[in-house]
């Protein structure tokens, strides 16, 4: 007699691949309305480039692999794919240049190794880590945010538009009235030229908790990932790892030397930090597995942006951070995932 058996897992409880992102892009509608309204439709733009993208890449490589393309189009992991590289790409990128991110994310960071479940990296950050490596002048060309400079909407809109379609033409200093150092780097500058944690707060680049814009932004996706959590889309093991291994160092040095280290909540309200532990570490196919492997796995990711900050090559360290620690993910889940009841150990 035979017995049919499916693949594992065998109780799903409703947590379909669909459902969950679906959920995820939900989540992440708050912090795309925040960047719009701090830094122009830059991010529309770009996901006006990187969700057809997607889907046509996604398209091209199941056809390549002989597997049907319409239920995979339709679960909408690649449009989170693609969602997550738009809103972390600067808004003034040229759209060639979100086109061949996105691409590298799919078909490289996603399809090269098997396509969904498969990926032992992150997709979208293969895609910002390529694509900041390549081409860093454009990847760090942030508009300043509305309100800190005297530029209306209506004309960062013209001009994002102008970059997205031509790219930065008129020569750098033609974009001086409108772009700047993020906090992050201006933080970086600052303390490298010696002025005092005091001085370097003063700039208009940032805000009361940490950039002047990304504190924004960074509240939003605060929102979003909350959400997450009481939709039980994400459970709170990573988030809270990736947040305390990124505040506890930067409280501690910063408790030891306040004139070379910024506050903790600097460090949680700048960058990509919340985008990164509710969104980007939560990913369920590259991050580790068992409850306290993902303790293990967050506070390595927090922990080494935070290094990456202070003393790497990168005002924001996210996407390496991330990356590393997908690497690290199999080992840890080797050493934390539980014994498997009825077995004796050795």
């Amino acid at each position: 007699m035979r017995f049919e058996t499916a693949a594992a897992p065998h109780v799903i409880a409703g947590y379909t691949v669909p459902r969950v992102m679906y959920q995820v892009l939900l989540a992440l509608l708050p912090v795309t309305l925040v960047q719009v309204f701090v830094h122009g439709p830059g991010a529309l733009l770009q996901l006006a480039v990187g969700v057809p993208t997607a889907l046509a890449c996604e398209a091209l490589a199941l056809r390549l692999r002989g597997r049907a393309a319409r239920p995979f189009l339709r679960d909408g992991s690649v449009i989170v794919t693609a969602a997550l590289l738009a809103l972390a790409v600067p808004p003034l990128l040229p759209w060639w240049l979100m086109l061949l991110g996105t691409a590298i994310a799919v078909l490289l960071g996603k399809h090269a190794y098997g396509g969904l479940g498969y990926n032992p990296f992150n997709p979208a950050m293969v895609g910002y880590a390529v694509l900041l490596v390549s081409f860093p002048l454009e990847m760090t060309r942030w508009p300043v945010p509305l309100g800190t400079a005297a530029i209306e909407w209506s004309e960062l809109a013209r001009l994002t538009w102008q970059s997205f379609i031509h790219g930065p033409v008129g020569g750098p200093g033609a974009w001086d009235a409108y772009t700047g150092a993020t906090a992050l780097d201006a933080l970086r500058t600052g303390l490298g030229q010696r002025y005092t944690m005091e001085e370097i707060l003063a700039q208009q680049a940032f805000g009361s908790l940490g950039g002047a814009g990304s504190q924004w932004i960074n509240a939003a996706a605060l929102a979003g990932g909350a959400y997450l959590l009481a939709r039980g889309i994400v459970r709170w093991h990573i988030p809270a790892s990736v947040l305390a291994g990124i505040a506890l160092p930067a409280a501690t040095m910063h408790a030891l030397d306040p004139g070379a280290h910024a506050a903790a909540s600097f460090q949680l309200f700048s960058g990509a930090t919340m985008l990164g532990a509710f969104f980007i570490a939560t990913d369920p196919v590259s991050a580790a597995t068992s409850d306290r492997g993902r303790l293990f796995y967050g506070a390595g990711i927090g922990s080494i942006t935070w290094l990456i900050r202070t003393w790497g090559g990168y005002p924001d360290g996210v996407a390496f951070a991330v990356l590393l620690m997908n690497l690290a993910a199999p080992l840890i889940d080797r050493y934390t995932v539980p014994r498997i009841h009825g077995h004796a150990g050795r």
